[in-house]
């Protein structure tokens, strides 16, 4: 009896829609566990580099060098391509303005121009800081239904097995029963993980969008002062 109640053995003896449906919570459990561990590093080294970049931006270094040195020091990393992105802008309307006759850049519509390559950069890297976010929503939100089926369809299977046996006596009910509700308890072990890490790196994406939006506006700001009205 404790052998047949054991997790591997009544996974074994199964029947095959729970078996499916542990196999399918299985693999969410571990796409999940794949995108969480993945994502960890990725806002780590998001973090790191953002509070490097951020040093030597505001050390007083010149904008020229910083924007050399990105390639090498923080490859695809969102702050430094937002300020890539509008400094290059800033430079592409210098330029256009020092061939120009009056040789002026108009305030307003440099501004204009550098605010929308910001928002571009922006939105551009908070799509990639939010990539395959869903996932873990949808694996905290379905995987106990999922599991809540095969439950259900288990315990279905196993009063049909003791009405054909006629035998209702706890031995003959406790494995067919025990069967179903692992299901649910895989169902809740590929759900919670998902759903903490769901609302931790949601947490994240929000304090590093605010940093990003914090940069973008100090940037217009430097960017303003050397926009000649």
């Amino acid at each position: 009896m404790p052998q047949e109640l054991s997790i591997i053995h009544l996974i074994l003896h199964a029947g095959v829609i729970v078996q499916g449906v542990l196999t399918l919570l299985i693999l969410l459990s571990l796409m999940s566990w794949a995108i969480i561990f993945n994502k960890w590093r990725f806002y780590r080294k998001t973090r790191h580099e953002a509070e490097a970049f951020s040093q030597a931006f505001w050390s007083g270094s010149d904008m020229d060098t910083i924007l050399a040195g990105i390639p090498q020091q923080y490859p695809d990393s969102p702050l430094p391509n937002i300020f890539q992105a509008g400094y290059r802008e800033f430079m592409r309307t210098r330029r256009e303005a020092g061939q120009s006759a009056a040789g002026k850049i108009i305030a307003g519509s440099g501004i204009d121009g550098v605010r929308r390559a910001l928002d571009a950069a922006f939105s551009r890297e908070m799509e990639k800081l939010s990539r395959h976010l869903p996932f873990l929503a949808t694996v905290g939100s379905t995987s106990p239904f999922i599991g809540l089926f095969g439950t259900v369809w288990g315990i279905v299977n196993a009063f049909q097995g003791i009405a054909l046996s006629k035998n209702t006596s706890l031995i003959a009910v406790a494995p067919g029963i025990a069967e179903a509700l692992v299901a649910t308890a895989f169902g809740l072990i590929a759900a919670i993980p998902a759903v903490v890490a769901y609302n931790k790196f949601s947490a994240d994406l929000k304090r590093t969008g605010a940093n990003m939006e914090q940069f973008g506006s100090e940037f217009l700001n430097i960017v303003s002062r050397h926009l000649k009205g």
